[in-house]
């Protein structure tokens, strides 16, 4: 299985690369930000198939009728997360800026806020992990808010815009991780054959816990800007939570052991 999946990797950038011009003269980032990723991945699937193919119908590891029925089969299994990623995308249209407007609701509402400048990391982590939870991307949250906290401090690179960007990266990425309706959580419930809601429902208290104690450490940032010094307090906040849970769990079993 090694092979395959980096034979998948190689060609799905190297197809990237392709359509984006490199072979046009274009560098490799600007290729990687020309590409057309949909197509890259088709390419990159169907030379993976064909490396496959020699990979095991040779070796006689399986036939050729089993090798063509596990194509339909493949497609089967992706019927449900292709469902799933379409109501998907639909409601996520629907929050849009053409129907109900969910990022231009939450433009307006932290625009007209006149909260304190030590507190606005806090508040935009938190807003960014609700606003990607709420519509199933983590890019669109970044393509809301990051302009919005860069006008609030009147776009100079300070250090608390620093902080409040990171604040908004972190947020949005979490808030995509735990959404029911984000493709990065559709596809990875589908790939581990798992029960897509059990999937989101079981990840939530683990993300959760992480988000809470980053949001008390981009707090404390905003009153002390010094990143290392947040970073540190977060880690050590984050180790006394689950030993705290460690010990209430070890302390359960003991009990229902006496039992």
């Amino acid at each position: 299985m090694l092979l395959p999946i980096l034979t998948l990797i190689v060609f799905c950038i190297a197809a990237m690369l392709y359509t984006g011009g490199i072979l046009e003269g274009k560098s490799v980032i600007a290729a990687f930000g020309d590409c057309n990723s949909s197509l890259s991945l088709v390419y990159g699937s169907f030379f993976t198939l064909i490396v496959v193919f020699l990979l095991y119908i040779p070796r006689k590891v399986v036939t050729y009728t089993e090798f063509a029925e596990s194509l339909p089969q493949g497609f089967i299994a992706m019927v449900p997360a292709i469902l799933i990623l379409t109501f998907a995308w639909t409601l996520s249209g629907i929050c849009g800026e053409n129907y109900l407007n969910a990022g231009g609701y939450v433009s307006g509402v932290v625009k007209a806020s006149q909260m304190g400048y030590a507190i606005i990391p806090g508040i935009f982590f938190l807003i960014a992990m609700g606003l990607a939870f709420a519509t199933g991307t983590s890019w669109g949250t970044f393509g809301i808010l990051i302009p919005i906290a860069a006008a609030i401090f009147g776009g100079d690179l300070t250090q608390m815009l620093v902080f409040t960007v990171s604040a908004i990266l972190a947020g949005a990425v979490c808030g995509d991780h735990i959404s029911p309706i984000s493709d990065t959580t559709i596809l990875a419930s589908t790939g581990a054959a798992c029960n897509h809601i059990e999937h989101v429902s079981t990840q939530l208290p683990y993300a959760l816990l992480v988000a809470g104690c980053s949001f008390v450490g981009y707090l404390v940032m905003g009153f002390s800007q010094n990143g290392w010094l947040v970073l540190g307090f977060s880690l050590l906040l984050l180790f006394c939570f689950l030993t705290l849970l460690y010990r209430q769990e070890k302390s359960k079993n003991l009990q229902e052991t006496d039992r």
